[in-house]
């Protein structure tokens, strides 16, 4: 009988310390965004990919940033160069402006919540915008990679995906298959 009252006492004094632990979301509430980072926010706002592309990248498409880095590697043309740059530069710019919007987007939901005027259909509208954006930002990473594709040779995407450590990437020669 003692033994079974000191195993309930144990078990109810675990169990209060559970209760006490933090939140692994203590200290994220003075953040300025309670959802996204601060790490989070200036990768959006500096338009970052983020793993965004993966689908792409783990399938032997290319990413424009990638290739730009291992440009001397991959025997990179003046003509491919110059075509990578344009395509980073056109896929920055559109993550960057989509990301503000982005980044945007949760401070207002924030706001819901912080100022308690948040409703099931205001949540709703501002989740919406939301995931749009996410789809947008991640569209323009993923389009990049698969225009980069049509700018390298078979052989470079090939070293691509070997210098980036995915030896059993397949490879992309830039062609439609249908």
């Amino acid at each position: 009988m003692l033994r079974a009252a000191v195993c309930c006492a144990l078990v109810l004094l675990a169990t209060a310390a559970d209760a006490a632990s933090p939140s692994p979301y203590a200290g994220q509430e003075a953040r300025d965004i309670k959802a996204l980072s601060p790490e989070e926010i200036a990768d959006y706002l500096s338009g970052k990919g983020m793993g965004l592309a993966k689908a792409a990248e783990l399938n032997g498409y290319p990413g424009p940033a990638h290739v730009l880095e291992l440009g001397s590697q991959l025997g990179l043309t003046p003509e491919q160069r110059a075509a990578t740059e344009a395509l980073f530069q056109r896929m920055q710019h559109r993550a960057i402006a989509l990301g503000k919007e982005l980044v945007e987007a949760e401070s207002t939901l924030d706001r819901l919540f912080a100022s308690h005027t948040a409703s099931s259909e205001s949540v709703k509208e501002s989740l919406t915008r939301i995931a749009r954006l996410q789809g947008e930002i991640r569209q323009a990473h993923l389009d990049a990679h698969i225009e980069q594709a049509t700018v390298l040779t078979a052989a470079q995407i090939a070293t691509y995906a070997r210098l980036r450590g995915y030896d059993a990437a397949p490879v992309h020669d830039g062609h439609h298959r249908h």
